[in-house]
């Protein structure tokens, strides 16, 4: 179901105003050469940017196979069982392996990004691999990031709701599963963004005896109710909250704080009504809003900076460059997965077939991580933690980060780090 080309053309009118040529950062400038040059080899260099400022991380051209610290990490593609599927991973392996080692983590990212978001999140990651003698991945979802840009179709009626949910979800769960066999994984603990955090509940659902623990990072299509979120345009135009103080930590997620920050997410409802329609509209036609960045020609990496720079305050100037160019290439590959959302999630970003009416079914501990200036409902994590709770699983948790919105890793990564470390070695019942 693709949108038409006149709503196309009407999103590209939506997206914010192109700021002056002479006021185009000027790292920005190069990207016009990336636009034209855009393909593998160029999104693997980009990729292997972010990567290269671990330490432990060995290129696959690096002569170096040695390496003498507690882990090392690699980058390779994971063939599927389907020629032409594969996995884009990320393999942060412990050098010196536990008999008692828990369970390795798989870490998901969300809508239409990749694994490098997770670059200021590996080094904490990769250190408890190597004290707990276990391994750290992540991955590209099929269909994002660089994994295979297979086909994607839904081939349910409109109005059969439960069958287009259903496929749409089996396209990434069904692959991760895929992708856990090759790897030789008995279980994982997953940790999992937005929709990627979506779709790891989805995965425990259907996988139950592969899943140790979840760890969800602002949890897409939770709560049911359709007035709890706002337009799913601020997956890709929120701009960073700035990081907090050493003092900072997070806060166990109480009635009060909750109230707190549903009463933010309305004011900032009431103002985005003015584009809702168009939005509805193109959003039912199974619209991406990747498709603009694609067939704007020229203004296509000025979009994309203009995000980039907004979004990574907190980044030196290297570090943003180099996620401009990431994301840049990732951006103008092939539409494939993308063309998820519209099955799964309903104008206004909550789910068809919530997961909060689902999650009970879960036996293990399920943590919801949610950043105090949050576009996503935190009362369905506490409505979920509650229905875990009735159905005799008292392994739920839910937690709000001080100075951190929906990309709560990246906007405090300190805390959410020692949260997520936390959570990994919290004890399974």
């Amino acid at each position: 179901m693709a949108a038409p080309a006149a709503a196309t053309v009407a999103a590209a009118d939506a997206l914010p105003v192109l700021p002056p040529a002479k006021d185009i950062p000027s790292n920005l400038v190069s990207s016009f050469k990336s636009w034209w040059h855009a393909g593998e080899n160029q999104s693997a260099a980009a990729e292997q940017r972010l990567l290269r400022q671990l330490p432990f991380f060995r290129p696959s051209s690096s002569s170096s196979s040695v390496h003498e610290g507690p882990v090392v990490a690699t980058s390779s593609r994971v063939d599927l069982n389907t020629p032409k599927h594969y996995i884009n991973t990320l393999s942060i392996k412990s050098t010196t392996r536990s008999p008692t080692a828990p369970p390795p983590a798989v870490m998901l990212h969300g809508y239409g990004a990749g694994l490098g978001f997770y670059f200021r999140n590996f080094q904490a990651v990769a250190d408890w691999a190597g004290r707990r003698g276990t391994d750290v991945f992540a991955l590209d979802w099929l269909g994002m990031g660089r994994s295979a840009r297979v086909p994607f179709t839904v081939k349910a009626k409109r109005d059969d709701i439960p069958a287009r949910v259903a496929e749409a979800e089996s396209f990434f769960v069904d692959s991760l599963e895929e992708w856990r066999a090759k790897m030789g994984l008995e279980k994982m603990t997953l940790v999992g963004h937005s929709l990627g955090a979506y779709f790891s509940v989805v995965y425990a659902l259907k996988y139950p005896a592969r899943v140790n623990k979840l760890i969800l990072l602002s949890p897409a299509g939770v709560p049911r109710d359709p007035n709890g979120t706002t337009m799913p345009s601020r997956e890709v135009t929120d701009a960073q909250v700035a990081e907090g103080s050493d003092e900072d930590h997070p806060e166990p997620a109480t009635k009060g704080r909750v109230g707190s920050l549903k009463d933010q997410q309305k004011e900032q409802k009431r103002q985005e009504s003015r584009a809702r329609k168009l939005f509805t509209y193109l959003w039912e036609e199974g619209w991406s809003p990747f498709q603009v960045v694609r067939s704007t020609l020229f203004w296509g990496p000025m979009l994309v900076g203009k995000y980039s720079s907004r979004r990574f305050t907190g980044l030196t100037e290297e570090e943003t460059r180099n996620m401009h160019d990431y994301i840049l290439n990732i951006t103008l590959a092939k539409g494939s997965g993308e063309y998820c959302i519209s099955h799964i999630l309903a104008p206004g970003a909550h789910a068809r077939m919530p997961l909060v009416d689902r999650i009970a079914a879960l036996k293990i501990p399920v943590t919801f991580v949610y950043g105090d200036q949050d576009w996503m409902d935190p009362q369905g994590g506490t409505e979920s933690v509650e229905n875990l709770r009735k159905a005799g699983n008292g392994n739920g948790r839910m937690y709000v980060v001080p100075h951190a919105g929906h990309h709560v890793y990246l906007d405090n990564p300190r805390v959410t780090n020692e949260l997520i470390v936390k959570e990994l070695d919290r004890p399974v019942n």
